[in-house]
């Protein structure tokens, strides 16, 4: 076809060869080189040739099809003037096309071995350039200059220099060029066009390019840097391989050690197969991640825990009561329930393991016990304290998913002990609280039962641990405080307090030394007598142990190093009854019950506490009144009530006491018991309150030379008590040597030290009325017989009227 043939009309029609283009779109304005192979196209080309070199270029649908059909070829596309074309050796074409305008195929015709079409391109006008389109070219511009800094594709001073037009129409078709889009997009781009429509659709997509670039970027970066990490610690690794083979250990030689450590530890095969999985998982990490810090700090644990190595016993029985004897004074019920386990041991090839429970008051050397135990039996001693635990992750440990969990403190003491069979002291187990984070006491459970703690499972090993082997002791100074199932595991043995004579031979034989030592001292610098220390434990100390005891003869010892270190190593200072008072000043107690005489109202009671018993004294005073009771001194609910049971027993025996029936309604009784700022409860105050209220409305002294304890019920009988040993300690501190106690508990008389047996006298008791006789300094009028037919005339109001007052 020739310049001829084409024909342009009024409509700005013209035919034109067109050739159908594949993977790319092609831009009015640019210049575009491509190779044309196609015989249709190659024809389409020879064509514009020889005319005026224009030719339509538009891009089929689907690149795949070598022979496009009109409907497989887009309609809109760009006229072209071909610059340049080269025939290639190959019988290709290579052709360097600039894009004039672009245009719509109206009508295509496949003639002679090509497309002719009919195109109609838009009227020249000239193009109003608004503030909006200026303010559009503006913000075009900027987001072009951002996407050509962030695709790395793209020569940045190149696309600057490209895009400098001033023409709106140019500005676009050259970005939308150079954009890096899916061909869809361009064509669609291609297909607007009004420039400012299309200035609008390019800004919509380089808003959406530029944010996915940033994201990809963003990726990059990140997977850059942990490039940059894998790479270092893989050039890492080798370094360490190669020191390694130089050094002669190998490449694995970690690894293999750890494995020869697992499989020498002794595990039971559960264990040792999650070891040897743990391991394999350990190999496969990379050896600065967290991960692997957290792997290799389980199996340190897990070949940390001792699993077979065991302390070889002493189960001499001769060996086991030297030591005992050699280390504490006393105690003879404690010391023969070690050496019966320890006969056991010795009977027995496998025992379940024994969980003792020591309970009494401070510094009677509950933890020391445990200490000598081990001694004894030549086992590894561990203490774990449990004063204000709450957690339940103390016992059991935090599972491994937590950051820095660790094991609970029974793997950890485990792990110090180094061997499985140790002696474990649980100390202070009464102190243990609970709240939102578990119940430690509950978690105790599991280790103190022998039929349970074969298999004790802790959080963070997440393997089960046999503690069956393991002696365990735990110390309290009190049983209510510790939980019934707790109790019902361990086997309770009470260390109750040291009598006068007990303390002056613990403190010749032990305390003295130990203190004349601590301080530097020798012999040659300081003595002390027996009344000396007597004197102490009287004067200076009123405990149920010796710790105050131990204090006070360090502070004696503390003032005698300061004399020599003054007067030099010659000085010597002999400590006697008499000169205490020079060292450690005012006398702190005194013997209540010496100074006192017999009084009306007020009797010695005896008091159990937890560091000890101790002396009650209880107070009555009568006062004119309305038939009030008053009770002071911090009394609890128990003992108020047992004030009532008393007063009423006091009522029913009035006619015995020589007193009218109706006593009680013109007076007011105050019952006071001193120290008021200690609060005080309990029942075992009921015959001390009823002799007090019996001596102060009969007007007879108590003798203050007698102390007692009992509950009471209304019709007067007396009922056992607890803590006997404790209060009978107290009275015997106090100089009281005569008790009266009910008779049910006689049976208490085989744990009494034989000093207090011998020492004081103890009255049993059944009744009120025989306690009556025995603390009342003078007898009560004489007891008559309470007949039925008495009193109902005493009941009636005939002989209300006759009865004398007395």
């Amino acid at each position: 076809m020739t310049q001829s043939k084409e024909s342009r009309d009024k409509n700005n029609q013209r035919k034109l060869p067109m050739m159908p283009i594949r993977d790319m779109v092609i831009f009015p304005h640019m210049m575009t080189p491509f190779v044309v192979g196609r015989e249709s196209s190659v024809r389409a080309l020879e064509e514009a040739l020889n005319g005026d070199r224009k030719i339509f270029l538009a891009t089929q649908h689907d690149a795949r099809m070598d022979e496009p059909s009109a409907e497989d070829i887009y309609p809109v596309g760009t006229i072209g003037n071909i610059v340049q074309s080269v025939k290639m050796p190959d019988g290709n074409i290579k052709v360097l096309v600039e894009g004039l305008e672009r245009a719509r195929a109206v009508e295509m015709n496949d003639s002679d071995g090509f497309f002719v079409v009919t195109v109609t391109t838009t009227p020249k006008t000239e193009f109003e350039i608004t503030p909006q389109i200026e303010n559009l070219v503006q913000r075009v511009t900027s987001l072009f200059e951002q996407y050509v800094k962030l695709q790395q594709s793209l020569n940045y001073e190149t696309m600057i220099a490209a895009v400098r037009t001033d023409e709106p129409a140019k500005l676009a078709d050259t970005i939308a060029a150079n954009l890096q889009l899916e061909i869809a997009e361009k064509q669609m781009i291609l297909d607007v066009f009004d420039p400012a429509e299309r200035l609008n659709m390019i800004s919509e997509v380089l808003d959406v390019e530029i944010e996915k670039l940033n994201m990809d970027r963003s990726v990059q970066s990140r997977v850059k840097r942990q490039m940059e990490r894998a790479q270092k610690e893989y050039y890492l690794n080798e370094k360490i391989k190669a020191i390694q083979k130089e050094l002669g250990r190998g490449e694995k030689s970690e690894f293999d050690e750890l494995k020869k450590k697992i499989e020498s530890a002794g595990m039971p095969k559960d264990v040792f197969d999650k070891a040897i999985q743990e391991l394999k998982k350990l190999e496969a990490m990379p050896p600065m991640s967290a991960e692997s810090t957290v792997s290799r700090n389980y199996l340190d644990w897990l070949l940390a825990v001792p699993w077979k190595k065991k302390s070889k016993e002493t189960r001499s029985i001769d060996h086991a009561e030297k030591v005992l004897d050699e280390d504490h004074y006393g105690l003879e019920k404690i010391k023969e329930r070690i050496l019966e386990f320890l006969a056991v041991r010795q009977l027995v090839k496998n025992p379940k393991g024994s969980i003792l429970c020591f309970v009494g008051p401070p510094g009677v050397g509950k933890t020391s016990l445990g200490m000598s135990i081990a001694k004894a039996t030549g086992r590894k001693f561990v203490r774990m304290s449990l004063g204000g635990v709450r957690d339940e992750a103390e016992i059991r440990g935090h599972r491994r998913t937590y950051i820095g969990a660790l094991p609970g403190q029974i793997i950890q003491s485990m792990k110090k002990a180094g061997t499985k069979n140790p002696v474990f002291m649980l100390d202070e187990i009464d102190k243990m609280a609970s709240d939102f984070r578990g119940d430690p006491a509950s978690a105790l459970l599991e280790v103190l039962d022998p039929e349970q703690n074969t298999s004790f499972q802790d959080h963070y090993l997440d393997v089960e641990y046999d503690l069956s082997q393991v002696l365990f002791v735990a110390t309290a100074n009190v049983l209510h405080t510790i939980p019934g199932p707790l109790q019902d595991r361990m086997e309770i043995l009470r260390l109750h307090g040291y009598t006068e004579v007990e303390k002056l031979e613990i403190a010749k034989q032990y305390l003295v030394k130990k203190q004349i030592e601590g301080t530097g001292l020798s012999e040659k610098n300081i003595s002390f007598t027996d009344d000396a220390i007597r004197e102490v434990i009287r004067s200076y100390t009123r405990e149920a142990g010796v710790r105050n005891l131990e204090r006070e003869l360090g502070n004696i010892c503390r003032k005698v190093a300061r004399r020599v270190v003054k007067n030099g190593v010659k000085h010597k200072d002999a400590v006697t009854g008499e000169n205490v008072s020079e060292f450690l000043g005012v006398a702190k107690f005194r013997d209540s019950a010496v100074h006192e005489k017999n009084e009306v109202g007020l009797v010695n009671g005896l008091a159990w506490t937890e560091v000890g018993g101790s002396i009650l004294q209880t107070e009555v005073q009568v006062l004119d009144g309305k038939g009030k009771l008053t009770t002071t001194g911090q009394l609890g609910d128990v003992m108020q009530e047992s004030a009532q049971a008393a007063l009423s027993y006091i009522r029913s025996r009035a006619q015995h006491l020589g007193l009218p029936r109706d006593f009680y309604r013109n007076l007011d009784i105050h019952i006071h018991v001193p120290e008021g700022a200690i609060p005080k409860d309990g029942p075992s105050a009921g015959i001390t309150l009823a002799t007090a209220l019996a001596s102060a409305l009969a007007k007879v002294p108590v003798r203050r030379d007698i102390a007692m304890t009992g509950e009471i019920t209304l019709r007067g009988k007396v009922l056992p008590i607890g803590g006997l040993k404790e209060k009978l300690l107290a009275a015997h501190r106090a100089g009281i040597f005569e008790a009266i106690l009910p008779a049910d508990n006689q049976k208490d008389l085989a744990d009494l030290p034989e000093i207090l047996k011998s020492a004081m006298k103890l009255n049993f008791v059944d009744s009120m009325d025989e306690v009556l006789k025995l603390a009342l300094e003078s007898p009560l009028p004489e007891l008559k017989e309470e007949t039925p037919e008495v009193l109902a005339a005493v009941a009636s109001p005939v002989a209300k009227e006759q009865r004398p007052h007395q």
